[in-house]
């Protein structure tokens, strides 16, 4: 299963997304069975828009056996986010901001 999700982006990375998966709710799009190549030809045209007029946010994530907990995750705009495996535990990681206070990294649980 791939899943898309899109904040504060402009309608053209909507548009683009609503042709190759189904929009289940606003801003989240889905598709059950996708393959490696097509996914990876997705975020390139995302990330390519990206660097031509970057705002808002978008976050692709996927079954990946070889990643933490077996879940894919690239993500475009703020907050960056990574996934990491914490004793078993699946958790978000984002970069620290100036309020979090000298930390570099904060860690969250992931939950459904």
């Amino acid at each position: 299963m791939t899943l898309v999700v899109t904040r504060d982006v402009p309608p053209r990375y909507r548009g683009f997304l609503a042709s190759v998966m189904p929009e289940v709710a606003p801003g989240v799009y889905v598709m059950p069975k996708l393959s490696k190549g097509v996914r990876e030809r997705i975020w390139t045209v995302l990330s390519d828009w990206w660097d031509a007029m970057p705002g808002g946010s978008i976050l692709m994530s996927w079954k990946d056996e070889s990643a933490p907990g077996g879940l894919g995750l690239q993500a475009l705009g703020l907050p960056p986010v990574e996934l990491a495996d914490l004793d078993g535990l699946l958790v978000v990681r984002r970069a620290a901001t100036d309020s979090d206070g000298p930390s570099q990294e904060v860690a969250s649980s992931h939950r459904s």
